[in-house]
């Protein structure tokens, strides 16, 4: 095992861009294991460089074991962890399959919950949102969780340099507060991506009311996609988050089962906003859409007018127009000053009708 360094928790960068990007892993590449080990009155950071290295920890430990895997792409690897702490096979496929739908799973010895974990990527300069499977696997006293990339950075960066400095009662609880505060990070990133989404949409609504570009038509609807798939990963967590506050789960004390309530809550919380961003989504595409109808009716009136204008002065023209020996005023000295006179005056009395009926 080799000692890993303390590092000071930076605040996340300012979203500018919401554009969400899937990351491959590279088959066969080995996962990145940490080892944070903990109680009351000790902290224990360290990198874990083969599985053998791995506890498996006694029923009535002291020390509260969170093994974190960055990565799931090696499935040697995997089934030696599979083997290690005896996990179910279906388990297992559950965390290297990285396109599963947020749920619960109880497993008699141990509980396992998969959800989207969503942050921003800060190290572009193009700001998107990065999303990758978490998968948490719960029992006495130890967290085994799987990160789906084996990439620097999670969203748990804070509430690690919390238990470094044993500024929360984290320390003085078991493995299943830890999973709650875990989950509760979780949502509260969503929460940090709705805010800023709905800045974004702020700005693509003014921009829409002022100037109906259909360029900006294609951004709208990248906007849309982002939203269905954020919504597509929390309502299934509050089925997960539900399950874990009212199901009669061993593993799961009473003092947690209150806190799971607040995330539900705060799930719900989510949920409602995504609905309403969706809303005001769809209200911007119908004024975009009934602005550009609006234009297309107003083109077609002037036409029309004109259109309607010329009728009477072609019919003029057409009918002396013809090539006949035998036609009434054909040889009158004035006549086409005459015919000048009445187009002009069938014009202007046609303008004058529009324009008292409204319709100019």
């Amino acid at each position: 095992m080799s000692s890993v360094k303390s590092k000071s928790v930076k605040k996340a960068e300012h979203f500018l861009e919401g554009e969400l990007r899937f990351s491959i892993p590279h088959l066969e590449e080995k996962a990145l294991i940490t080892l944070i080990q903990y109680n009351g009155d000790e902290f224990i950071e360290t990198t874990i460089d083969s599985v053998d290295d791995m506890i498996i920890p006694d029923e009535h430990s002291e020390y509260v074991y969170w093994y974190n895997i960055d990565g799931v792409s090696s499935p040697s690897q995997m089934s030696e962890i599979e083997q290690k702490y005896n996990l179910h096979a279906l388990l297992m496929e559950d965390v290297m399959s990285v396109d599963q739908r947020p749920k619960m799973d109880d497993y008699d010895d141990c509980l396992f919950v998969t959800v989207k974990m969503m942050r921003f990527n800060k190290d572009k300069k193009r700001k998107h949102i990065l999303s990758e499977q978490l998968s948490i696997v719960l029992r006495t006293n130890l967290i085994l969780s799987f990160q789906e990339n084996k990439k620097k950075g999670d969203v748990f960066d804070s509430h690690r340099e919390r238990l470094r400095q044993n500024k929360a009662k984290v320390r003085k609880k078991g493995a299943d507060y830890l999973l709650y505060c875990m989950l509760d990070t979780v949502v509260d990133h969503y929460f940090t991506i709705i805010e800023l989404l709905g800045d974004k949409l702020e700005v693509i609504e003014q921009d829409m009311m002022a100037n109906p570009d259909p360029a900006k038509l294609g951004e709208l609807y990248r906007f849309r996609r982002e939203l269905i798939y954020l919504r597509k990963s929390v309502w299934p967590l509050r089925e997960v988050i539900a399950k874990l506050e009212r199901d009669d789960l061993p593993l799961i004390s009473d003092e947690v089962t209150l806190y799971l309530r607040d995330v539900y809550d705060h799930t719900i919380h989510v949920i409602e906003s995504v609905e309403s961003y969706r809303d005001i989504l769809a209200g911007i595409v119908d004024v975009y859409l009934s602005s550009e109808s609006n234009k297309m009716n107003s083109v077609m009136k002037v036409l029309t007018i004109i259109s309607t204008i010329f009728m009477p002065l072609a019919f003029i023209t057409g009918v002396f127009g013809m090539n006949f020996d035998h036609m009434p005023e054909l040889h009158t000295q004035y006549g086409y000053y005459a015919v000048l006179g009445v187009c002009f005056l069938s014009a202007v009395g046609m303008l004058m009708y529009f324009r008292k009926k409204k319709w100019l």
